[in-house]
C-alpha cells in the first residue's frame, strides 16, 4: 500500500485522525459483503459507527442526513453511477472523504478512478490489516492506494508509454528534475517551496510543467514515476 501525504505536509503516520469512533457509511449492492465490511469496521481497532446502504440513492440520503467522517463505496454502485455519486457527495457543505472499492476483475476500472479526488482505492480482496491501515490514513487526511491497485498502476506506467516517459525526463529542467525527486520522496508543495526558497505558486507551476512533459495525471503517478526512474533511490 502507498500513502500519499496530506497537502499540509504533516507526517503521514497513522492514528492521527480525530478522536472518537469514526462515523462511516458503507455502500454496496452485495448484502454479504456489506455486512462483512460493516462488521470489520465496527470492531477494534477502528470501532466505527457504521451505516449501510445498498444503492447510491439511499447512500446520498444517508450522507445528506447524517454527519459522516468517511464513505466507502462500490465502484459499480447503482442507480447513480459512481462518478456522479462522488460529485454529489463533493457538493455537500461538509463532504466526507470517499474510498472506492471494486472486485478483482475491475482493477483496470479502479485504476481509472485515480484521476478523481477519491481518498482511497482498494480491491475487495485486500488483506484486512492493510485495508484498515488505509482507512485510518484516509481518516487522518491522507490518500491510500491498495497494493493490488498500485501493482496495476505500475504495470500501466511500465507499458509501451514508459520509454516515452524516460525520453521526456531529459526534457525537464534541473529545477523540475529536483522537484520531481522531492515529490518522489513524498514532500508536500509547502516543503518543496521552503527547501528551494520559492513560492508555493511557483512550485505548482513547475509541477504543471512536469505533468505535461511526462504525460502524468496526478501526484500519485508523479511519485511512482520518480521511483521508477530511480530518482528516489528506492
Amino acid at each position: 500500500m502507498v500513502i500519499v501525504p496530506r497537502p499540509d505536509g504533516l507526517d503521514p503516520a497513522l492514528g492521527s485522525e480525530a478522536p472518537g469512533p469514526p462515523r462511516v457509511i458503507v455502500v454496496d449492492s452485495q448484502p454479504l459483503f456489506l455486512e462483512a465490511l460493516a462488521g470489520l469496521l465496527a470492531r477494534a481497532p477502528l470501532n466505527a459507527i457504521t451505516r449501510t446502504a445498498s444503492s447510491s440513492v439511499d447512500a446520498l440520503s444517508l450522507v445528506g442526513g447524517h454527519p459522516a467522517d468517511l464513505v466507502l463505496c462500490d465502484l459499480r454502485v447503482q442507480p447513480i453511477p459512481f462518478r456522479s455519486f462522488l460529485g454529489s457527495v463533493r457538493e455537500l457543505t461538509e463532504a466526507p472523504p470517499v474510498i472506492v472499492l471494486a472486485d478483482g476483475e475491475d482493477e483496470d476500472a479502479l485504476v481509472d478512478e485515480i484521476d478523481t479526488d477519491v481518498a482511497g482505492l482498494f480491491t475487495k480482496d485486500t488483506q484486512p490489516d492493510q485495508f484498515l491501515d488505509g482507512v485510518r490514513a484516509v481518516l487522518a487526511g491522507h490518500r491510500a492506494i491498495g497494493s493490488n491497485v498500485l501493482s496495476r498502476l505500475i504495470g500501466r506506467l511500465n507499458g509501451p508509454e514508459a520509454s516515452t516517459s524516460r525520453t521526456a525526463l531529459t526534457q525537464l529542467s534541473p529545477t523540475e528534475l529536483d522537484i520531481l525527486t522531492m515529490v518522489g520522496a513524498a514532500s508536500s508543495v509547502e516543503q518543496i517551496a521552503q527547501a528551494r526558497g520559492i513560492s508555493q505558486k511557483t512550485v505548482r507551476n513547475h509541477l504543471a510543467n512536469i505533468y505535461r512533459k511526462l504525460e502524468l495525471r496526478s501526484r500519485t503517478e508523479a511519485m511512482l514515476c520518480a521511483a521508477r526512474m530511480g530518482l528516489t533511490g528506492n
